[in-house]
């Protein structure tokens, strides 16, 4: 009988340890974008945190940049998004235009170590005193050239706009048709008009009080006659030409890996896998920015360049904000992650990566972000400015131009008047 008793109790403990074992086992969901090289120091990354953590099983959600923002607002619409998230900035007034659309991180300060960023960067990712997202960087498009190409071509980088403008001519007739300096998709030749039309008039895009853009009727041509003028140079292919070589990202597109189009102009934080697929000598090196005489803003967008968010509807924010914590700030995650999100902004991961070597000068990224840092940014960039839907809209525009649909000065009118509507619309 008492053996009987014994071997019940037995079978009742284990079943309750058991019980409670599987009970305290935590799943979690974990989204991003980019490219192989991301997805697979994140995926080191992630293992790493579940030797630290075994109770705690994080799955992988993972995604090249196309789709990535329609899939997500499905998920958040239906409140089925992941429990960590990275995310953009200039998504926060799509999302989160009073600062709920995303947990609160503040509410974990016990487990996620906010000491390690400047109250400047987490302010940037703050609405309506809620901290949205972690920035993992700060990021700027700046100007990078293929050593080769330009050696063939025989001439030194651009300083100016107008020797930009100049080298068009010379790629041209020194290489042939198929050559160019540069090239763009539209999202970075929004940004670059942007940056000339800020310099010319030191006003910026938008204007958040009067909830409109900036420019008159005749600057909005001007800004469009400078892509003309750009195309008309030869300093880039349009997007007719550009088209023609597919949807693949650009970095994988053969002109760009035999160095036809001979640099681009790349967020800093991004730059490396666009420099790894160059067809070997060939590198990237960092360019001059260039700047009319008198400006006195370079007209930068300078931005956080990921954030890590949690979703306002997981159930397990306290391991949510445990898994951002060791992705951003401790040793085994910042090594892991490297620099596939750009230059960290975590003084913990800085001091890591600079302790064994991943940080160097003469590195692309670092280098970039030194520059970018170097020039006057007094006027800041709306992140209403960079808007999905207006991006979308000087993309379609761009087109109208070059495949002969419209005139610029029509093509100017109705952008103004299309990216009005959007604006609106957003800004309510």
């Amino acid at each position: 009988m008492k053996k009987m008793l014994l071997s019940a109790l037995i079978t009742t403990t284990l079943a309750m340890t058991t019980g409670q074992a599987f009970a305290e086992q935590v799943n979690l969901r974990m989204s991003w974008w980019g490219g192989n090289s991301r997805h697979q120091a994140t995926l080191k990354a992630l293992d790493e945190f579940h030797k630290l953590h075994p109770d705690i099983n994080v799955k992988a959600e993972y995604t090249g940049w196309d789709g990535h923002l329609s899939r997500l607002t499905t998920q958040i619409a239906g409140r089925t998004e992941p429990d960590v998230m990275q995310t953009n900035w200039n998504w926060l007034p799509i999302f989160s235009k009073d600062g709920t659309g995303f947990y609160d991180l503040t509410q974990q300060k016990d487990v996620l170590d906010l000491s390690q960023f400047s109250a400047k960067e987490l302010q940037s990712t703050t609405v309506n005193g809620k901290l949205n997202g972690i920035p993992t960087s700060v990021t700027a498009r700046v100007f990078y050239f293929n050593d080769q190409t330009w050696k063939k071509a025989g001439i030194a980088y651009p300083k100016t706009w107008d020797e930009l403008m100049a080298a068009g001519k010379t790629f041209e007739a020194k290489l042939g048709k198929q050559y160019y300096p540069v090239v763009m998709e539209h999202q970075d030749i929004l940004a670059l008009l942007n940056s000339y039309m800020v310099q010319k008039y030191n006003i910026a895009a938008v204007d958040e009080k009067t909830k409109k853009f900036a420019y008159t009727k005749a600057q909005w041509v001007e800004f469009f006659e400078m892509y003309k003028k750009l195309i008309d140079s030869h300093v880039m292919p349009d997007t007719k030409y550009y088209a023609s070589f597919g949807k693949s990202n650009m970095y994988e597109m053969r002109p760009w890996i035999q160095g036809e189009w001979g640099g681009t102009y790349m967020w800093n934080s991004t730059i490396n896998k666009y420099s790894d697929n160059l067809q070997p000598p060939a590198k990237l090196e960092l360019g001059s920015y260039p700047m009319l005489e008198g400006a006195t803003d370079a007209g930068l967008f300078f931005k956080p360049a990921q954030m890590f968010s949690i979703g306002k509807s997981s159930k397990h924010p306290k391991e949510s904000a445990m898994l951002i914590n060791f992705l951003l700030n401790s040793k085994e995650g910042v090594e892991a992650l490297g620099l596939e999100r750009g230059v960290p902004l975590s003084h913990a991961a800085v001091e890591i990566l600079t302790a064994d070597g991943s940080i160097k000068d003469n590195d692309p990224a670092v280098a970039g972000l030194k520059l970018a840092q170097s020039l006057p940014t007094k006027l800041s960039v709306s992140p209403y400015f960079d808007d999905p839907q207006i991006v979308a809209q000087f993309g379609t525009t761009l087109q109208y131009i070059d495949y002969g649909q419209k005139t610029v000065a029509e093509a100017a009118a109705d952008f103004e008047r299309q990216s009005d509507r959007i604006l609106r619309r957003a800004m309510r």
